[in-house]
């Protein structure tokens, strides 16, 4: 799996073997050994590696990444696939629940963009703590609301 990953992220970052492996202090051979799974980097390469390609650790070395689809970065995930149901219920992923902290009754804000085709959602509370905190910045710099600042 670590090769696979290894292989992809090189790819989706457009290095070649001699500039990952002088990044991370290596030769060219121990990163193509790496990525040909004939043998597997040390930990402290391990780390270097993640840094490198801004993913975690853990997702560098446990990520499931398909070939040319790189692993997403540090604090982002991929939580897998889901089905719409007759009605349009999903079912979100155990994993993101627990990460998320949503529970039955939790109440969400979804969002979508067409020309990215895509969905999103966020807890009902977080976002208006975000708008709370927008506001109270609008407020400080002398924007009452409805105002619309003037162009520079």
């Amino acid at each position: 799996m670590i090769d696979t990953n290894l292989r992809t992220l090189r790819k989706a970052a457009k290095l070649t073997l001699e500039e990952v492996a002088g990044r991370v202090g290596v030769s060219r051979q121990a990163v193509a050994k790496w990525e040909n799974g004939e043998t597997i980097p040390d930990i402290i390469n391990c780390n270097a590696l993640a840094a490198l390609y801004d993913v975690s650790l853990d997702a560098l070395i446990n990520g499931r990444s398909a070939e040319g689809v790189p692993l997403p970065p540090k604090g982002k995930h991929v939580f897998g696939t889901v089905t719409v149901g007759e009605r349009g219920q999903i079912v979100i992923p155990k994993q993101a629940r627990e990460m998320f902290g949503i529970r039955p009754g939790s109440r969400l804000i979804m969002f979508g963009d067409i020309q990215q085709g895509g969905l999103a959602l966020i807890d009902t509370n977080r976002f208006t703590h975000h708008l709370d905190v927008l506001m109270a910045q609008a407020n400080a710099e002398g924007f009452a609301q409805g105002d619309v600042p003037a162009e520079a």
